[in-house]
């Protein structure tokens, strides 16, 4: 679990919230905004798009572990945060993935002749390496 507060800052422009990641040992997370203040981007079509908290909503963001497992049929999300300029921001993530010891790799029965195994099977705590 992970608690971010982002105070407001009044030259959002000269500060980064978050960088720019994809969450790599997740197979899920589960992000709740707690104060429902804008600061979620996602790469969309090589832009950055801002995503508008829904009160009372959990976002769930697709992890580096899931896109693996499925092959590649689920896709990760690159996203960052952006600090508000005048406004607070509090948000709560919680990671669900593999134990770091356990290997993770493609489902067997998503692997075949026409499609291949596009990522090789790891441990989960050698995939950031």
């Amino acid at each position: 679990m992970r608690m971010n507060y982002y105070p407001p800052c009044p030259q959002p422009d000269k500060v980064i919230g978050l960088t720019p990641h994809s969450d790599s040992i997740s197979l899920i997370t589960i992000l709740l905004e707690v104060n429902d203040v804008e600061g979620l981007q996602i790469k969309k079509d090589n832009k950055w798009v801002s995503i508008k908290p829904i009160p009372n909503a959990f976002v769930i963001n697709v992890g580096d572990v899931l896109k693996i497992m499925s092959n590649g049929i689920y896709n990760s999300v690159l996203h960052c945060a952006v600090v508000n300029t005048s406004k607070e921001r509090l948000s709560v993530a919680t990671f669900h993935g593999p134990a770091l010891y356990h290997e993770i790799g493609p489902n067997p029965d998503l692997v075949t002749s026409t499609t291949p195994a596009r990522f090789k099977r790891t441990r989960a705590t050698d995939y950031n390496k």
